[in-house]
């Protein structure tokens, strides 16, 4: 199976019980049979020894029919999977074939391997937190992190503006100044962006929001000093010239994403909005936008299905009557950018094209 790297996901576990300990924790245990979709393959293997590149969704794929179902696997609840966790290189994942569940071992040195059920600790980031595993690929989402994807309808109606530029110039690039008029909520730092393709929801055909064209980034110089004042920018970075109109939104601080691949809380009915980028078809790796988010329980690291609508046919032995067959569902998505009515996802394993208007669903168990 093909090996997925990402960002920082991790899970941080005690160096603890003995082999004895464990092998007597698996006879007493019974957990609860786990569903059909969240069975082990056939041939998963005993164990696995994490090594630099490693991703869970990659470690998942060797032992899970899907690697979503790593949550159910370890017995983790909701807010384990929020937490920060790491997995290291070097540490090895066991199959513990009497109970159906993963367990992790730290090497103790000596050829002597503690093995240890899943106890998750929060741990500060520090450089070594860095070797941690992630879950998916970490040069495949980085640039769509930390700039604005997105800018929802009262958003641009509400965000300061570029009003003017010295000795009234139309454009301005890296150095130069520009005003700026509107709240800027005591923040200093901005990126700057002009809207972009309108993004209508499939379903309603109504605009849920506006893909923000990235141009760069201003810092504050000199606030207003009357009411009908501008404050003075800096431009510290630009893609391309801003002009009179472009807005700004805070500068977010670097994320640190460390949720575990998960199904849904609740089901979930989504389309597919765009594919980033303006094109009209997706494969593996490309990043596509869904008419759901943070307001219809989405969270990040949400896995999702893809799938295609069933086509209408006629039926060649009873008159030709229309008939409908069924949903045909080819991939997995896997959210890492959450705003209120719309998400995006890196497409996973698929089967088929990805197409503006496909199905997006909890994943079926």
């Amino acid at each position: 199976m093909k090996k997925f790297s990402t960002i920082a996901l991790a899970f941080a576990f005690p160096l603890a019980v003995s082999v004895s300990a464990f092998s007597q924790e698996s006879e007493s245990t019974q957990p609860p049979a786990l569903s059909s979709k969240c069975s082990f393959l056939p041939d998963a293997p005993d164990k696995h020894v994490v090594v630099k590149g490693d991703t869970l969704w990659g470690i998942s794929g060797r032992f899970l029919q899907n690697p979503w179902c790593w949550p159910e696997v370890w017995g983790m609840n909701k807010e384990e999977i929020r937490n920060p966790h790491w997995i290291y290189p070097k540490q090895i994942v066991y199959f513990d074939r009497a109970n159906g569940r993963l367990r992790l071992a730290n090497p103790l040195g000596d050829g002597v391997t503690g093995v240890t059920k899943l106890t998750p600790q929060t741990r500060s980031v520090t450089s070594n937190g860095m070797d941690a595993i992630s879950a998916i690929p970490n040069n495949l989402i980085e640039p769509y992190l930390s700039q604005p994807l997105i800018i929802e309808k009262d958003e641009f109606a509400n965000a300061p503006r570029i009003v003017a530029a010295p000795e009234g110039r139309v454009y301005v690039g890296r150095g130069d100044k520009v005003y700026v008029k509107g709240d800027l909520k005591k923040g200093t730092s901005f990126q700057v962006f002009r809207p972009g393709t309108a993004l209508k929801d499939p379903d309603t055909k109504a605009i849920i929001g506006y893909e923000a064209v990235y141009i760069g980034a201003v810092k504050l110089e000199r606030t207003a000093k009357t009411e009908d004042g501008v404050d003075s920018f800096t431009i510290v970075t630009s893609k391309e010239e801003m002009g009179v109109g472009d807005r700004l939104v805070p500068i977010p601080p670097t994320p640190i994403i460390n949720y575990v691949p998960h199904a849904p809380d609740k089901d979930i009915a989504a389309r597919v909005v765009a594919v980033y980028g303006g094109v009209s078809f997706a494969g593996q790796n490309n990043i596509v936008s869904i008419n759901r988010g943070s307001s219809s329980g989405i969270d990040v690291g949400t896995v999702l299905e893809l799938g295609r609508y069933g086509k209408v046919i006629p039926d060649r032995t009873n008159d030709k009557k229309p008939i409908r067959l069924p949903d045909e569902m080819y991939g997995q998505l896997f959210i890492f950018r959450v705003f209120n009515n719309i998400s995006y996802g890196l497409v996973m394993q698929v089967t088929d094209v990805v197409s503006v208007g496909d199905i997006v669903r909890t994943p079926v168990k």
